[in-house]
């Protein structure tokens, strides 16, 4: 077993989340959106996206208080929050961008930001031990949930925030309405046809999975979590070489139909599959997923077409991109953000397994 796999068991079994990377990334208003390397590119700022990430993946961690790392997550879950109360606005939509002395640098809108601020609040209220985070959580969720966005991913992350909130509070009603506009606009194979229902594969695909996986389970329609599942079980074929390595969509994307593998690839990419694949764990109780989850790791330890390791477990950072031959450097939030949420899927998975 290698370092990162003993790492994953290490976590395991303390609950302990690798956080001095994302704590190092950390300014008095959020987390840094860039760095050069492992330092924070503070001239560039922060962003809701991250802010969102953070909250999703804090929320689920569990640390008994006492602990030095309780204290961290605490901070970090308020800090996060904090932020997207500040960036929804009355009308639900929501600002991204914010400069490094803590000034909104673009308008209210619905992109992709607005869904991943849905999808963080609804991780917080289903998943935060705090009450009053909770609470917070979903004063702003409420706030948001006012809007919604044609967007096909912007769409699937909102999706899966509102379906949070409804396992945790069912009787909420704007999560149900939200829920069910947003599950409209996510596209689906034909019958049985087993191709990836758009005609080219974009970035964070497994966020289409989980959102028809978490949104049938949510509004109790089997018939959507068996599309969901179906489309998970066709991105994972899509996304893994005859060899059996995972090897992802780079950031242009490709059509479905080209078995080229282009460069770049990004970590946001095996992150949601892992996410999906540990929820299709969750719902359906079969061990296949659970594998999945752990192949998709794999790429984050070294199993990839470069042979090189997307994530330091001593410090929890995760690089920016998996180029030909080697990676890039840089450890970015979006990408620490990804690798520790693929980093949880992999240790629910060895603990399903168990």
């Amino acid at each position: 077993m290698n370092v990162d796999a003993v790492a994953v068991d290490r976590s395991h079994s303390t609950g302990v989340l690798p956080l001095g990377h994302l704590i190092a990334l950390t300014g008095p208003y959020g987390v840094y959106e860039h760095a050069r390397g492992e330092t924070p590119r503070i001239e560039h700022g922060y962003c809701t996206d991250d802010a969102a990430r953070v909250l999703a993946v804090i929320a689920r961690e569990r640390v008994p208080r006492g602990f030095a790392a309780s204290a961290r997550l605490r901070y970090l879950t308020n800090l996060a929050l904090s932020f997207l109360e500040q960036a929804v606005a009355p009308d639900g939509a929501v600002r991204n961008r914010m400069s490094a002395d803590g000034a909104w640098t673009d308008a209210p809108s619905i992109g992709d930001w607005w869904g991943r601020a849905v999808c963080g609040l609804g991780s917080a209220v289903r998943h935060s031990p705090d009450p009053g985070i909770r609470a917070r959580a979903l004063r702003v969720f409420l706030r948001a949930a006012r809007r919604s966005s044609p967007d096909v991913r912007a769409s699937a992350f909102a999706a899966i925030g509102a379906a949070d909130i409804l396992e945790a509070l069912p009787g909420t009603v704007a999560a149900r309405a939200l829920l069910t506009d947003s599950l409209r606009r996510i596209p689906r194979p034909h019958g049985m046809d087993q191709s990836w229902p758009e005609q080219r594969l974009r970035y964070a695909n497994g966020a289409l999975c989980e959102a028809l996986i978490a949104g049938g389970q949510a509004l109790q329609q089997p018939g959507m979590i068996d599309t969901g599942l179906m489309m998970l079980q066709t991105l994972l074929r899509l996304e893994t070489r005859p060899s059996g390595v995972m090897s992802f969509v780079g950031a242009g994307g490709r059509d479905r139909s080209d078995s080229e593998r282009s460069g770049d690839q990004q970590p946001i990419e095996p992150a949601t599959i892992a996410e999906a694949c540990m929820r299709a764990a969750a719902i359906t109780r079969d061990e296949k997923w659970s594998r999945a989850a752990l192949r998709t790791w794999a790429w984050f330890t070294g199993e990839n077409d470069a042979g090189i390791a997307m994530f330091d477990p001593e410090t929890g950072a995760g690089y920016d991109g998996l180029e030909p031959g080697g990676r890039n450097e840089n450890r970015g939030a979006e990408s620490t953000l990804a690798a520790l949420s693929a980093y949880q899927c992999a240790r629910y998975a060895r603990g399903a397994r168990t």
